[in-house]
C-alpha cells in the first residue's frame, strides 16, 4: 500500500458462493487516523455499469424493455442522432451493455462538489456544465467492440425513462433489497448519513481529490457507492443464477445470455475473459478511487477489492495473484504482472531510468503484444508529473512522443509537463501539434487557450 501511495483497502473473498471473509487496511484520509472497516463505502467506477445492467435484464423479464429493439423508440425527451452508420443497424441495450453500439465517450471524469451538474440529457449532447464529447454514433452498431460509458449512460436514460423511477430507487427496488446490498447506493451526491461512511480519493501520487470524491450524474456507469462485502454479495447472486441455485433478481436463462460474449469477450454488463472460461468480473475507476470484482460461477471462488486510490487496481491485482495462489484457483497462475506494471513499480522504486530500461527491453522482444503501449508511458509520466518531478515527467513524455508521433494524447501530456515546468513555448508547440493530430482534443485546446489568454494579457 505505502508502494502504491494508497491510503486504504477493503477485501471480499469468496469460497464455495460463500463469502469467506473480509478485512479491512489502511486509513480513510491520507496522513489521516480513522480506520478504514468493512462498511467503510467506496466508489465503485465502472461496476456500477454490471449493476446497472442486472436492473435493465430484470426489465427485459418483465417486458418492459426488449435487448435487440432500436433504443430510438422508446427514447423520449432525447434520442440517438441518426447518420450513415445507424441506417441499416442500430443502437440496442444488448450493444449498449456490450460495448458494441458503436458510440463514442469512453468514460467520465465526474464533478468536482463545487460544480454545476449537467442533466443527463446535457451529458449525452456534451453540453455545458457537462465536461465531455456528445454521445455519438461512429461507426455501424454490432460491427465490433469499443467501451463506451456514453452508451451505458444511454441505457440509463431509457430505464428511467420506462420505469418513470429515479435511478437510484430504481437500483435500490430491483437488486439491492432483492440481494441484501444494504451498503449500496447510486444517490449522487450521496446524503450527508452516507457521506460520512467515505474515505477521501487519492490521485496516483497520493494527494487527496478536492472536495474528497467527484459526483457522477452517469450514475448506470460510474455512480455506485458500495462496500467488497455487498459486491460479493452481488456476484454470488449472479453465479448461483447461473448454475440455476437462485433467481432473486435474474433467471437462470437471463443470466446464461448475460454471461455470453458478444464480442471480445464483452458479455452484457460483465467481461468474460477468454482464457478462464467460467470466470466474470470488471474493473472500476473513479477520480481517487479504484475496484476489482472477480468471480467463477463454476467453482464459486471469487475475489472484490476496493480502494481510494487512482493505483487501486494494481494494488488489488497483487492481492488477487496472491489469492488465487494461496486458495488454489483454478486459474491460479492467471494474470501475472504486465511489463506495464513492472515498468510502473520500476518507476517507484528505482527511478525513471530503471522503467525506461525496462521498456527498451520489452520492446527488443519483437513482440507487439509484449510492449507496453502509449497509455503505460502516458500514466508513469503522469506519476512523475503528479509527484513533482517534472524532469522525470518530460523525461517519460518525450519518448512517448518519439514511440507514438501519431497520437494527439502524448503530445498534449508533454505540453502539460512543459507547462509545469515553465516552459510555455515547448508547451504551446506540443499543444499545437496535439490539435493538428486531433481538433477534437478538449484538453488541449483548453489548456492552449489559457497559454494564449496569458501572453495577451502580458502584452
Amino acid at each position: 500500500m505505502s508502494l502504491h501511495d494508497a491510503p486504504g483497502l477493503s477485501v471480499a473473498v469468496i469460497k464455495d458462493y460463500k463469502i469467506a471473509w473480509t478485512k479491512a487496511y489502511g486509513v480513510t484520509d491520507p496522513g489521516g487516523q480513522t480506520p478504514v472497516t468493512t462498511e467503510t463505502l467506496f466508489q465503485a467506477g465502472s461496476i456500477s455499469k454490471p449493476v446497472a445492467a442486472t436492473a435493465m435484464l430484470k426489465m427485459v423479464e418483465q417486458g418492459k424493455l426488449s435487448l435487440d429493439e432500436d433504443v430510438n423508440l422508446k427514447l423520449k425527451e432525447w434520442k440517438v442522432p441518426e447518420n450513415e452508420f445507424t441506417k441499416d443497424q442500430k443502437v440496442t441495450l444488448r450493444r449498449l451493455a456490450s460495448h458494441t453500439a458503436g458510440l463514442t465517450v469512453h468514460g467520465f471524469p465526474g464533478y468536482d462538489t463545487e460544480e454545476r451538474l449537467p442533466t443527463i440529457v446535457q451529458v449525452l449532447d456534451g453540453e455545458k456544465p457537462a465536461n465531455t464529447a456528445p454521445v455519438r454514433v461512429e461507426f455501424p452498431p454490432g460491427s465490433k467492440f469499443q467501451y463506451s460509458g456514453g452508451g451505458v449512460t444511454i441505457e440509463q436514460l431509457l430505464m428511467t425513462e420506462v420505469s418513470r423511477k429515479p435511478f437510484p430507487a430504481l437500483l435500490k427496488e430491483t437488486v439491492f433489497d432483492k440481494i441484501g446490498m444494504k451498503d449500496s447506493s447510486y444517490e449522487q451526491p450521496l446524503p450527508k448519513t452516507w457521506s460520512s461512511r467515505t474515505p477521501t480519493g487519492t490521485d496516483a501520487s497520493g494527494k487527496a481529490i478536492h472536495g474528497r470524491w467527484h459526483i457522477y450524474p452517469e450514475m448506470a456507469a460510474a455512480g455506485l457507492w458500495t462496500t467488497p462485502t455487498d459486491l460479493a454479495k452481488f456476484a454470488i447472486e449472479i453465479a448461483l443464477s447461473r448454475q440455476g441455485k437462485s433467481n432473486r433478481v435474474l433467471n437462470q436463462q437471463t443470466v446464461q445470455e448475460m454471461l455470453t460474449p458478444v464480442k471480445e469477450g464483452s458479455g452484457l454488463g460483465l467481461f468474460l475473459p477468454e482464457d478462464r472460461p467460467g470466470e466474470f468480473g470488471h474493473y472500476g475507476a473513479d477520480e481517487g478511487f479504484q475496484a476489482v470484482l472477480m468471480m467463477n460461477a463454476d467453482t464459486g471462488d471469487g475475489f472484490v477489492a476496493m480502494s481510494n486510490s487512482d493505483n487501486g487496481i494494481n494494488l488489488a491485482e497483487e492481492y488477487m495473484r496472491a489469492v488465487r495462489k494461496e486458495y488454489g484457483w483454478m486459474y491460479r497462475d492467471a494474470m501475472p504482472r504486465s511489463s506495464g506494471q513492472e515498468m510502473m513499480l520500476l518507476a517507484k522504486l528505482r527511478g525513471v531510468d530503471a522503467a525506461l530500461k525496462k521498456y527498451e527491453e520489452a520492446k527488443s522482444l519483437g513482440d507487439p503484444k509484449k510492449t507496453p503501449d502509449e497509455y503505460v508511458l502516458n500514466s508513469i509520466g503522469n506519476y512523475f508529473l503528479k509527484s513533482a518531478k517534472i524532469d522525470d515527467a518530460i523525461k517519460v513524455f518525450e519518448k512517448n512522443v518519439q514511440e507514438h508521433p501519431d497520437s494527439s494524447e502524448v503530445y498534449a501530456s508533454l505540453a502539460d509537463a512543459y507547462a509545469a515546468a515553465g516552459k510555455k513555448k515547448s508547451a504551446k508547440e506540443n499543444y499545437e501539434k496535439s490539435l493538428k493530430i486531433d481538433p477534437k482534443n478538449r484538453h488541449a485546446r483548453d489548456e492552449l487557450g489559457k497559454l494564449v489568454s496569458e501572453h495577451d494579457r502580458k502584452k
